[in-house]
């Protein structure tokens, strides 16, 4: 594990973003850990989580030219992430685009730099997958092509068959998926942390019967 991920763990724990206990999912699974990116609502939580997928996106090899945010949880991740990317030295142009289209003014549906080249698309979760095809189809629509995508968690389990939301975008698509963190950095963390090895064994458990 890296450091940003284990200073993101506990970052996401402190902020209640990241819980442990029982929680109910939309697909009606009973989870021992729930992660709530929406809680991230400070402008220091902002800052901190921006530091975060900038140190995932230089740990990874994703080669892109621009980084664009689905409306609307996507806006804010690629706003501060082209912040924190040019505070390093890496000036990125972004995007994001308007759920309607805006007819006066400059018009359109995209917002910021024109979409270009290779597009790095940043979301907070992949859940069913649905707002990421539609991204892709943004993109597709503006003759630029999907570089990759990164998240912030990646739960590395099973949809309604044998592979993830994610795997299913992968394939789909051929581009990457790249998470800040997955549910195995988050396994070994609590394992190796007293305060939470009550929680261990259940999420090793749920790991062994929907992980991918």
């Amino acid at each position: 594990m890296h450091d940003y991920q284990k200073n993101f763990i506990e970052f996401a724990i402190q902020r209640n973003v990241l819980r442990f206990g029982k929680f109910t999912l939309k697909s009606g699974r009973i989870s021992p850990y729930f992660f709530n990116a929406g809680l991230f609502n400070t402008g220091n939580d902002l800052l901190q989580l921006s530091q975060a997928y900038a140190a995932a996106i230089e740990r990874s090899a994703l080669n892109y030219d621009i980084i664009f945010g689905p409306a609307y949880k996507g806006i804010p991740l690629a706003t501060v992430t082209a912040m924190a990317l040019a505070k390093a030295g890496n000036n990125k142009p972004f995007a994001f685009n308007r759920k309607e289209k805006k007819d006066h003014g400059e018009g359109g549906s995209i917002v910021g730099a024109p979409l270009n080249g290779r597009v790095l698309i940043i979301d907070d979760v992949i859940t069913a997958g649905t707002a990421i095809r539609e991204a892709i189809e943004i993109i597709h629509q503006a003759g630029a092509k999907p570089a990759g995508v990164l998240i912030a968690l990646d739960r590395q389990e099973k949809g309604k068959g044998k592979l993830s939301a994610i795997q299913e975008v992968e394939q789909q698509f051929g581009i990457p998926v790249v998470s800040i963190i997955g549910l195995d950095q988050v396994l070994d963390y609590i394992s190796r942390n007293p305060a939470f090895g009550q929680h261990a064994d259940a999420v090793t458990r749920y790991r062994e019967s929907y992980g991918v």
